[in-house]
Protein backbone atom coordinates (compact mmCIF):
# COMPACT_ATOMS: atom_id res chain seq x y z
CA UNK A 1 0.00 0.00 0.00
CA UNK A 2 1.20 3.57 -0.71
CA UNK A 3 1.37 5.13 2.33
CA UNK A 4 1.32 8.86 1.24
CA UNK A 5 -1.94 8.11 -0.77
CA UNK A 6 -3.47 6.34 2.30
CA UNK A 7 -2.38 9.21 4.58
CA UNK A 8 -4.24 11.45 2.07
CA UNK A 9 -7.18 9.49 1.60
CA UNK A 10 -7.58 9.04 5.30
CA UNK A 11 -7.15 13.22 5.91
CA UNK A 12 -9.60 14.12 2.77
CA UNK A 13 -11.93 11.43 3.83
CA UNK A 14 -12.32 12.47 7.10
CA UNK A 15 -12.45 15.82 6.71
CA UNK A 16 -15.34 15.22 4.77
CA UNK A 17 -17.01 13.39 6.70
CA UNK A 18 -16.92 15.54 9.72
CA UNK A 19 -18.81 17.81 7.55
CA UNK A 20 -21.20 14.98 6.75
CA UNK A 21 -21.91 14.37 10.54
CA UNK A 22 -22.41 18.39 10.97
CA UNK A 23 -24.98 18.36 8.25
CA UNK A 24 -26.99 14.91 10.21
CA UNK A 25 -26.62 15.50 12.86
CA UNK A 26 -25.77 18.96 13.48
CA UNK A 27 -27.06 21.78 15.55
CA UNK A 28 -30.35 22.40 13.13
CA UNK A 29 -31.73 18.80 14.42
CA UNK A 30 -30.17 19.20 17.95
CA UNK A 31 -31.99 22.63 18.73
CA UNK A 32 -35.52 21.75 17.21
CA UNK A 33 -36.14 17.96 17.91
CA UNK A 34 -34.52 17.16 20.97
CA UNK A 35 -35.12 16.10 24.41
CA UNK A 36 -33.17 18.62 27.00
CA UNK A 37 -32.95 16.06 29.41
CA UNK A 38 -30.53 13.62 26.82
CA UNK A 39 -27.86 16.35 26.55
CA UNK A 40 -25.29 17.64 28.58
CA UNK A 41 -25.51 21.39 29.46
CA UNK A 42 -22.83 23.50 29.64
CA UNK A 43 -19.82 24.08 27.08
CA UNK A 44 -19.79 21.46 23.71
CA UNK A 45 -16.66 22.15 22.89
CA UNK A 46 -14.89 19.51 24.50
CA UNK A 47 -17.42 17.24 23.07
CA UNK A 48 -16.60 18.35 19.56
CA UNK A 49 -12.94 18.04 20.75
CA UNK A 50 -13.40 14.56 21.78
CA UNK A 51 -15.29 13.45 18.69
CA UNK A 52 -13.26 15.53 16.01
CA UNK A 53 -10.79 12.28 15.55
CA UNK A 54 -13.61 10.15 15.05
CA UNK A 55 -14.37 10.41 11.22
CA UNK A 56 -10.69 9.92 10.92
CA UNK A 57 -10.34 6.82 12.68
CA UNK A 58 -13.43 5.09 10.64
CA UNK A 59 -11.69 6.49 7.48
CA UNK A 60 -8.62 4.93 8.52
CA UNK A 61 -10.26 1.36 9.35
CA UNK A 62 -12.23 1.34 6.24
CA UNK A 63 -8.84 1.69 4.02
CA UNK A 64 -7.26 -0.95 6.12
CA UNK A 65 -10.04 -3.35 5.85
CA UNK A 66 -10.17 -2.69 2.22
CA UNK A 67 -6.94 -3.25 1.57
CA UNK A 68 -6.52 -6.59 3.60
CA UNK A 69 -9.86 -8.19 2.21
CA UNK A 70 -8.41 -7.03 -1.24
CA UNK A 71 -11.41 -5.07 -2.26
CA UNK A 72 -10.99 -3.19 -5.00
CA UNK A 73 -13.03 -1.35 -7.31
CA UNK A 74 -16.16 1.43 -7.05
CA UNK A 75 -18.38 -1.20 -6.57
CA UNK A 76 -16.99 -3.57 -4.20
CA UNK A 77 -16.17 -0.66 -2.08
CA UNK A 78 -19.66 0.59 -2.29
CA UNK A 79 -20.65 -3.29 -1.73
CA UNK A 80 -18.35 -3.22 1.71
CA UNK A 81 -19.39 0.42 2.78
CA UNK A 82 -23.22 -0.92 2.46
CA UNK A 83 -22.20 -4.22 4.70
CA UNK A 84 -20.71 -2.39 7.17
CA UNK A 85 -23.47 0.00 7.40
CA UNK A 86 -26.10 -2.56 8.10
CA UNK A 87 -23.82 -5.03 10.32
CA UNK A 88 -22.79 -1.98 12.86
CA UNK A 89 -24.76 1.90 12.95
CA UNK A 90 -28.18 0.77 11.39
CA UNK A 91 -29.07 -2.31 14.07
CA UNK A 92 -27.11 -0.19 16.74
CA UNK A 93 -29.02 3.06 16.00
CA UNK A 94 -32.28 1.45 15.97
CA UNK A 95 -31.69 -0.42 18.78
CA UNK A 96 -30.78 2.61 20.69
CA UNK A 97 -34.02 4.21 19.31
CA UNK A 98 -36.49 1.79 20.42
CA UNK A 99 -34.91 2.05 24.22
CA UNK A 100 -33.53 5.64 24.20
CA UNK A 101 -36.48 8.88 23.49
CA UNK A 102 -35.11 9.89 19.68
CA UNK A 103 -37.48 11.29 17.60
CA UNK A 104 -37.72 9.32 14.44
CA UNK A 105 -36.30 12.39 12.42
CA UNK A 106 -32.87 11.78 14.13
CA UNK A 107 -33.14 8.06 13.72
CA UNK A 108 -33.71 8.49 10.05
CA UNK A 109 -30.72 11.25 9.97
CA UNK A 110 -28.14 9.33 12.23
CA UNK A 111 -28.89 6.11 9.96
CA UNK A 112 -28.57 8.17 6.52
CA UNK A 113 -25.29 10.22 7.92
CA UNK A 114 -23.68 6.97 8.71
CA UNK A 115 -24.56 5.55 4.86
CA UNK A 116 -23.34 8.58 3.51
CA UNK A 117 -20.19 8.87 5.13
CA UNK A 118 -19.35 5.17 4.55
CA UNK A 119 -19.89 5.49 0.73
CA UNK A 120 -17.88 8.73 0.68
CA UNK A 121 -15.18 6.88 2.44
CA UNK A 122 -15.53 3.71 0.04
CA UNK A 123 -15.41 6.60 -3.46
CA UNK A 124 -12.07 8.20 -2.09
CA UNK A 125 -10.89 4.38 -0.69
CA UNK A 126 -11.83 3.41 -4.78
CA UNK A 127 -10.54 6.61 -6.54
CA UNK A 128 -7.50 7.10 -4.81
CA UNK A 129 -6.22 4.41 -3.25
CA UNK A 130 -4.36 1.76 -5.20
CA UNK A 131 -2.94 -0.96 -3.29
Amino acid sequence: MNWMRFAAVVLGAGVVTTFTDWFFAGDWLHARLSYPEIWRKGNTARAVALSMPLPFITSAAFAVLAWKLDVEGLKNCVKLAAAIWAIAPLPLILANAVFIKLPRVFVVSYTAGWLVKLLIVAVAVAKFLRY
